[in-house]
């Protein structure tokens, strides 16, 4: 998993010349690494991480994902790519509250074709390894909020991703259950999992292996 960016420029329409989200930033992330993406808010954080997980498309600027201009790929190549090789972890979690925490694992398995009853054996398996066990009936509104991101964490590990983005992942949650995640998220690190988190938590930014900081669009340091 290699991720490179130069001179990379993102600008949304709106006013006479647009509003410019990214600067010309340019870094490389390499396989294993944990990467904190920190700076004030409103200067980028998001919007490089869509960018990232192939969500949005530059304006202007070269990213490379494993080694490939996203350019010259396709829809359907980017929709694989996200759906095999990249897990997305919010900070609103984003479960369907009718299905239980099972089935929400198991949608992505859905959408890459498994078989049923592969598909939520291995689900069992991912709340299991989150800490979840017995909880596979629960909803979202029967859980804790460090529950709830904690079935997120399962489901976008559910296609074995090579990369994790996580924008905020401890936003909505009390310290205890930030300690959790975060402490979750670094263990599936040293699985040999690429972890790139936006994080505005300083505590956070100084475990990571190493920091991303933006202001106003640009790459502080």
């Amino acid at each position: 998993m290699s991720i490179r960016c130069a001179d990379l420029a993102k600008v949304y329409e709106g006013g006479k010349s647009g509003w410019p989200a990214l600067r010309g930033v340019s870094f490389e992330i390499k396989t294993g690494e944990f990467v904190a993406v920190t700076g004030p808010s409103g200067c980028g954080k998001s919007t490089l991480l869509n960018i990232i997980g192939l969500l949005d498309e530059p304006s202007g600027g070269k990213y490379e994902f494993n080694g490939r201009n996203v350019v010259s790929m396709t829809d359907q190549e980017r929709s694989e790519a996200r759906l095999g090789q990249i897990g997305f972890v919010f900070q609103s979690f984003h479960l369907l509250n009718r299905m239980s925490s099972l089935e929400n694992v198991c949608l992505p398995l859905l959408y890459a074709g498994i078989d049923s009853r592969e598909m939520k054996v291995r689900a069992s398996s991912l709340l299991h390894k989150v800490g979840l066990k017995g909880k596979e009936r629960k909803t979202p509104l029967e859980l804790s909020g460090g529950e709830r991101q904690r079935v997120a964490i399962a489901r976008a590990l559910a296609n074995s991703p090579r990369l994790i983005l996580a924008d905020e992942p401890t936003g909505n949650l009390d310290t205890a259950s930030s300690r959790e995640i975060v402490d979750l998220l670094f263990g599936l690190n040293a699985e040999g999992i690429t972890v790139v988190m936006v994080t505005h938590d300083k505590e956070i930014a100084a475990r990571a292996g190493r920091n991303i900081k933006l202001r106003d669009g640009r790459l502080e340091e």
